[in-house]
């Protein structure tokens, strides 16, 4: 199916949510204001390293209209913070780890006041070694970041014989792989609203993506109970897991309480910078080995990736890089060793692809290196490598039957840029090389192996005749809500205006697990198949019993019960509800699907794209146009065709910006960037002129577990796709993201004005 064709499938809809959002009328969280609100401020170290002995507030407190300053001895509960390791410290008490640290925070009734008391808030330390990279974190005599050291995780993989294997490769390549530390460059910086409340509870209305795993957090630093607390999360202007950890909550919490007011707290964007999560940055070097024919034998990868100075979600980002190291491949000998490393540099964490877009980069890049080496066409030898639908998993686990990849690979041939030239020069500015690549991703859904994945929802009709759906799930731009009213207006025949949606209240939602890894697509079509017989018949037996009509005889319709044969409205569901003895109600508990074999971290479900990207090198100034990205993707069913698409051509965008422009600069263990005028994302004008996204919806016979969720897959195999194609365009093979000007002429100089020819001769 071709979704930019507007007819295709269901066709597009509009995003219920989609005129108050382009308009400006939508109220997010950070908006929220209270008459009686403070402002609050969090005071940040600005020290990359260094031991702390005192926090100095008493002039803070003088400040006028300050109403409270606290620190560490403060906090009632754990002071720290972390869905993994809660070892971030709310606030710092004697070790200062990254200049993002918190070491105060403050309530003033303005933010002038509030700002002016962080400034005079001053500290005695001692500074210790500045630990910047990982080579230096793993020194024998760096200093310990961490009781434990400086390794926050290890992960490894063999099967078969990789070093004997590679003795008997006709070819083999090595490389390694650097990738930046990307930003999340959400239009809403982290913050909320928070309101203590008159039983002694608190209401929190904060963007997240997971309300319920706050709530947990939030009553370890409260020390109060979970039930208590009051997560409002929804909605969020954008955050591609950069607010899945804690951020501004654990700060405006401890103020309301403290305080007794409602406190508003929103960061800046130099504040998001230096506190917020980033991508991990990774080194990967990889040994890729291959015999004459063309099949995989042996590959061998190692990966060093910077966790940064706390563990936020640096563990199970490395076990989805690792196993992603050998996607879709069959390759009968394998060794693999990750570390995820603590340095002084900024917290990484949760970005979209979860390390499925490094470990991709770098396999990717090496069978087109394998290609080139052997004369292999690129297509070819992947289609001589690629999984078959029953094949285990990439870390030899139980999953999915999932034939995704071949077909991907297949489709991937229809695009007009497979019959073009691989590379060419502009006809009339011929300073301007074209190249032409293609890369293929398997990337994994859900929360893998030994991580708990609970899902679940409720179904229920409402005295004003709605049908509601509640989930515990958070809109962030990813367009759930429009997604949720096709599943539902499906499921029950019904209208748009029949269906109410309820999202991100813990008081009103029952627990549905995080709103990432690609699954939520995918959870809440398992709970509405879950419900939708039960709820069904609940509605028709009451039906039945308030008409004197067959049950057998109805159906569920627009506007309420219709008869099934005379097709017309017997009962509309107002009063159907308003009727009846009992609320007319299902809800479903479950998991979602995962392997049986105990890989930690390995998946069951994948889907799969393949991309080809065309690009424009300006050899004079080293710049690089993406003029056109054809993607294809199996993920099953296409429940919303708008919404599927904006989620490939963001994604592919955002990937766009991690290969070309983007990279969170850091220098002796502090931001260089601090604001968005030094960090690239790419604009409209950087957008490719065509993007075609084909989707296939084949999902191999006998699979019930419906459509996989897209969040992620638009946006991992791009780089991989570029940097071929920059390849081809001007002789040069590039292995550190982001691809920059400087890095274009430093490589490519030389080639500028060379021939087709000559050029092919430097290869």
């Amino acid at each position: 199916m071709l979704l930019n064709d507007r007819k295709a499938g269901r066709g597009w809809q509009i995003r219920p949510d989609g005129k108050d959002k382009t308009t400006g009328k939508l109220q997010y969280l950070t908006d929220l204001m209270d008459n009686d609100m403070l402002h609050g401020k969090v005071v940040r170290s600005h020290i990359p390293h260094a031991r702390l002995k005192e926090v100095h507030t008493k002039a803070a407190k003088a400040v006028p209209g300050v109403i409270a300053v606290i620190t560490a001895e403060d906090v009632p509960g754990l002071n720290g913070f972390g869905i993994a390791d809660p070892n971030q410290p709310v606030f710092c008490s004697d070790h200062i780890r990254y200049e993002g640290d918190a070491v105060a925070a403050i309530a003033a009734e303005s933010k002038e006041a509030a700002e002016h008391a962080a400034s005079v808030i001053t500290l005695d330390y001692e500074l210790l070694p500045v630990l910047d990279t990982p080579e230096k974190a793993l020194d024998k005599g760096a200093t310990k970041l961490h009781p434990e050291g400086n390794v926050l995780h290890e992960r490894t993989y063999r099967r078969g014989d990789a070093e004997g294997a590679f003795s008997e490769a006709a070819y083999i390549v090595e490389t390694t792989y650097e990738t930046p530390r990307q930003m999340h460059v959400f239009m809403e910086t982290e913050g909320g609203l928070f309101i203590p409340e008159e039983d002694g509870g608190l209401t929190v209305k904060a963007a997240t993506q997971h309300g319920y795993k706050d709530r947990m957090q939030l009553a370890r630093i409260l020390d109060m109970d979970e039930e208590k607390i009051r997560v409002i999360s929804s909605p969020i202007g954008g955050s591609f897991g950069g607010k899945d950890e804690l951020n501004a909550q654990p700060y405006g919490a401890l103020l309301a309480v403290f305080t007794q007011r409602p406190v508003k707290m929103h960061f800046s964007r130099g504040e998001s910078v230096i506190a917020g999560i980033k991508r991990h940055p990774m080194v990967i070097t990889m040994k890729t080995g291959m015999t004459k024919e063309g099949k995989l034998i042996a590959h061998a990868a190692e990966i060093i990736s910077d966790t940064g100075a706390y563990a936020t979600l640096g563990g199970p980002v490395l076990n989805f890089a690792v196993e992603h190291t050998v996607g879709p491949y069959q390759i009968p000998h394998v060794s693999l060793a990750g570390r995820a490393v603590y340095t002084n540099n900024g917290v990484s964490g949760e970005f979209r692809g979860f390390g499925g877009n490094q470990a991709t980069f770098a396999l990717e890049g090496q069978l087109d290196r394998l290609s080139e080496e052997s004369g292999l066409d690129p297509w070819e030898l992947r289609h001589l490598n690629i999984r078959n639908e029953k094949d285990p998993g990439p870390m030899a686990q139980v999953v999915a039957p999932n034939d995704g990849p071949r077909q991907v690979l297949n489709d991937i041939l229809k695009s007009p840029l497979s019959e073009l030239a691989a590379s060419e020069t502009h006809p009339t500015e011929p300073w301007i090389k074209i190249g032409r690549g293609m890369a293929l991703a398997f990337h994994g859904s859900g929360l893998g192996y030994g991580i708990p994945d609970p899902a679940g929802g409720e179904l229920k009709l409402t005295p004003e005749g709605k049908i509601l759906a509640a989930f515990g799930h958070e809109e962030f731009g990813q367009g759930l809500i429009g997604t949720l009213g096709v599943m539902l207006t499906e499921a029950f025949s019904c209208s748009k205006e029949d269906i109410q949606i309820q999202i991100g209240d813990t008081a009103q939602v029952p627990a549905s697990g995080s709103s990432t890894a690609s699954r939520t697509t995918n959870m809440v079509w398992q709970s509405i198949q879950r419900m939708r017989g039960p709820f069904r018949k609940a509605l028709l037996e009451e039906a039945a019993k308030q008409t004197g009509l067959d049950e057998e005889e109805l159906i569920t319709g627009t506007g309420g019960i219709w008869h099934k044969t005379e097709q017309s409205l017997v009962l509309p569901y107002q009063d159907l509800e308003n009727k009846s003895a009992e609320m007319i109600y299902a809800s479903t508990e479950h998991h979602f699907p995962v392997t049986p074999d105990p890989v930690l971290g390995g998946h069951y479900l994948y889907g799969s794209t393949a991309v080809m990207a065309e690009v424009e090198v300006n050899t004079l100034n080293g710049k690089v146009a993406v003029t056109r990205v054809d993607h294809a993707v199996s993920a099953g069913e296409v429940m919303n065709p708008l919404g599927y698409l904006g989620q490939i051509e963001g994604g592919s965008i955002m990937a766009l910006g991690f290969t070309l422009s983007e990279d969170a600069v850091m220098t002796e263990g502090r931001y260089a960037t601090r604001n968005l005028d030094s960090y690239l994302v790419p604009t409209i004008k950087d957008v490719p002129h065509q993007q075609q996204v084909t989707a296939n919806e084949t999902l191999p016979e006998g699979d019930s577990f419906g459509p996989r969720g897209v969040g992620e897959i638009g946006s991992v195999a791009l780089a991989p796709a570029i940097v071929k194609a920059i390849r081809e365009a001007t002789g040069s093979w590039h292995t550190i993201l982001p691809v920059t000007p400087e890095r274009i002429l430093e490589e490519t100089e030389d080639l500028a004005w060379l021939t087709p020819t000559e050029k092919e001769g430097t290869r």
